[in-house]
């Protein structure tokens, strides 16, 4: 009996992100945060080093702890073939590297320490969910619903309590506002591989 008709690969890029993401998290056991520092903590550097700008796209997938990463993937698995089957591999990748972009040239602008993780695309994916199912261009509670929950909890650590939790609420934030602009994009007709294919003459599929 081939046991493996029973199982489907129904996401390509989510699959690929977790199992690489998984496998770091492995190696910065096995190297005792070692490979964290060299290849996924993404801080400020010398802009002569080739590796601030690795890191600028490498940092999701870094994650302090297990728990860390079990806690953004089991919302990234749940959201992200969802998204995939909605927009197309693609398209959800693009989305994804902009979102880290966004963050990351954010972060080294802003901020002093170090980042690591995948919550802020897990915003995004969140917050662009909600999108979904709209139809005639009417907004959903739901929608609403959401941002008001994250936005509150993510505003709340950084101006109620003013104290530093080791978590980048800003990021979160930024991966929401992404998520709505996408969503906003979304509902107008247009994607990212539409406007790659517009404006740099390149030719996406």
């Amino acid at each position: 009996m081939n046991y493996l008709e029973y199982f489907s690969i129904n996401s390509i890029v989510i699959l690929a992100f977790f199992f690489i993401a998984f496998i770091a998290v492995v190696l910065d056991k096995i190297t005792h945060g070692g490979s964290n520092d060299a290849l996924f903590k993404l801080r400020r550097g010398s802009p002569m080093n080739i590796m601030t700008y690795v890191r600028i796209l490498t940092y999701p997938l870094g994650h302090a702890s297990w728990a860390h990463f079990a806690g953004n993937f089991s919302y990234i698995l749940l959201i992200g073939p969802l998204l995939e089957e909605k927009y197309g591999s693609i398209e959800l990748l693009l989305l994804m590297i902009s979102t880290t972009l966004i963050i990351g040239i954010f972060h080294l602008i802003t901020s002093k320490d170090a980042a690591l993780g995948a919550s802020g695309i897990v915003y995004m994916m969140i917050v662009l969910a909600s999108f979904v199912n709209i139809q005639a261009k009417k907004v959903p509670i739901t929608l609403i619903l959401i941002l008001l929950i994250h936005v509150i909890s993510e505003f709340e650590p950084l101006i109620i309590q003013k104290k530093n939790d080791n978590t980048n609420h800003v990021a979160h934030l930024i991966g929401a506002f992404t998520g709505i602009l996408y969503g906003i994009m979304y509902m107008q007709g247009q994607t990212i591989i539409g406007v790659i294919n517009q404006y740099l003459n390149f030719s996406i599929k």
